[in-house]
């Protein structure tokens, strides 16, 4: 479901790129989409999911269904009301909130009116897709993944619909993104409603800031705010810096960003999501081993899924960005812009995704502290490398002080839970880790004595650069799984074993 929501996410940006480009318009979209997002993944799926699911989980180990529900329903009501007042703050304050999160438009009078506008549409998104985000927690907590996985999708149809249907028939074309993405957010949070509903639960909905389950969450929350969310800070502070760049500065970190979270979303992200629930009930029980195996486990898929996942991104960013965004609007210099910001992003890509793995191993105990320690850490570094990067490499200098930082972050997160006791490395990993190095060199090389340079690639037609980068993608994935193969690595191998991997 998180591969549809994904390949679906692909043809949003391909619509995008194809009817705004790198534009104004276009940078100023990003923009209004990215505030509400950041708040999202802040306050809803990142610390909000981090410090509900161990919470749920301890209750419906210890306490029973009645309990778990009159603890969902004090949280949605609690929730409710704090989101009602963040989001007419937000929508009252939305000058203030782009001139905060893009200052470089200060002076760009026409686009800063224009992102405005377009962020007081967009703004109530945060509300919607928070609520649907707590019902996506309790769906995912008793083992129900699909539904919350597949929610996605009904926001890239909106997109997709509203963008080749409603924007030709508007004043301001862009306008008709920022309406699609509320009518993808309603469609959102319906859908995962209509499931909970059928998960029986009796529910109470009550507002109870005083629940002892809520106060905990609360407590939870403040410091998981900073520790999950690291990374979303830092790709917008790369967009308040952008901001002062040269048109399109944005919009190229924006195409490049997406290519990255393809992978981080379909991979880091789900397994992310799995590991949490079985996390704390490990912990719950009180079982150190399972909870160890479990890690060590999640750990191995990301070297094996990430490592040529990123070297991929980064040797075919290029041909990627060509294929999916070089039409109408968007031209061969965009591509070449949005190929150097790729390149950086891709290296981060093992990071992005082992801080989304580790974290769950602090978050599952209900130790928030510690993430958010390490998490301010990586943030000062990023914020500065960005100052350090950006006047020789301009937008790609963004691109890499965020993946050095991802990298520090996932460094620190895995000393930690060493130092802790909590994770113990498995057995055959000094051979495991020759395997995949093996592997990803193999890969690399072929696709290199394969690849074509990006100005022929450009002047094919769009299903010649299709079959292509097809053609490129399965060379990559055949070598890379025959030299695991031959080297010995077996399926049976990535089975997580109780107590042991």
């Amino acid at each position: 479901m998180t591969l549809l929501s994904r390949v679906l996410g692909f043809v949003r940006d391909v619509v995008i790129a194809r009817a705004f480009g790198a534009s104004v318009a276009a940078d100023a979209f990003f923009v209004a989409f990215k505030i509400p997002n950041l708040f999202r993944r802040l306050f809803a799926e990142g610390a909000f999911s981090q410090a509900f699911v161990p919470v749920l989980a301890e209750y419906r180990e210890r306490e029973g269904e009645a309990a778990v529900g009159g603890l969902v329903g004090a949280v949605a009501g609690a929730l409710g009301v704090v989101l009602l007042v963040f989001t007419v703050l937000g929508v009252v304050a939305a000058p203030a909130l782009i001139l905060l999160f893009a200052p470089g438009f200060v002076d760009q009078g026409d686009k800063l009116e224009l992102a405005t506008s377009l962020l007081r549409v967009t703004f109530p998104y945060l509300g919607l897709i928070s609520l649907a985000a707590l019902a996506g927690a309790v769906l995912n907590t008793f083992g129900r993944f699909a539904v919350p996985a597949f929610t996605p999708v009904l926001l890239n149809v909106a997109l997709i619909g509203c963008a080749i249907g409603l924007a030709p028939q508007l004043d301001e074309p862009v306008m008709a993104l920022a309406i699609g993405v509320v009518i993808g957010g309603v469609a959102q949070l319906g859908l995962q409603l209509v499931a909970v509903v059928r998960l029986g639960l009796p529910i109470r909905l009550q507002v109870a800031f005083r629940h002892p389950g809520v106060r905990r969450i609360l407590v939870l929350m403040g410091p998981a705010i900073f520790g999950v969310s690291v990374a979303q800070i830092n790709l917008m502070l790369d967009t308040v810096i952008a901001s002062f760049l040269q048109t399109g500065s944005i919009s190229w970190l924006y195409y490049s960003d997406r290519l990255v979270e393809f992978p981080l979303g379909v991979f880091g992200i789900a397994l992310a999501t799995v590991i949490l629930p079985s996390l704390s009930s490990s912990h719950s029980a009180g079982s150190r081993a399972d909870f160890s195996a479990t890690l060590d486990w999640a750990l191995r898929w990301v070297f094996l899924v990430g490592t040529p996942a990123a070297l991929g991104l980064a040797v075919l960013a290029g041909p990627m960005l060509s294929t999916l965004f070089q039409y109408g609007a968007l031209d061969l210099h965009d591509v070449a812009m949005s190929a150097r910001s790729l390149v950086a992003y891709a290296g981060g890509l093992l990071g992005f995704i082992l801080v989304k793995v580790l974290a769950p191993g602090y978050f599952a105990r209900q130790d928030t502290r510690t993430p958010v320690r390490i998490g301010m850490i990586a943030m000062g570094a990023n914020m500065v490398m960005n100052l350090a990067l950006v006047f020789p490499l301009a937008h790609a200098g963004l691109a890499l002080a965020t993946t050095l930082s991802a990298y520090l972050n996932a460094l620190l997160l895995w000393r930690g839970l060493r130092k802790q006791g909590v994770y113990l490395r498995g057995p055959g990993w000094p051979l495991f880790a020759l395997r995949v190095t093996l592997a990803s060199a193999t890969m690399c090389l072929a696709l290199g004595w394969w690849l074509e340079p990006l100005a022929l690639w450009a002047t094919w037609p769009a299903a010649t650069r299709a079959a292509q980068l097809a053609i490129g993608i399965a060379l990559g994935g055949a070598v890379y799984a025959v030299v695991l193969l031959g080297s010995g690595l077996r399926p049976r191998d990535m089975v997580m074993r109780e107590s042991g991997v």
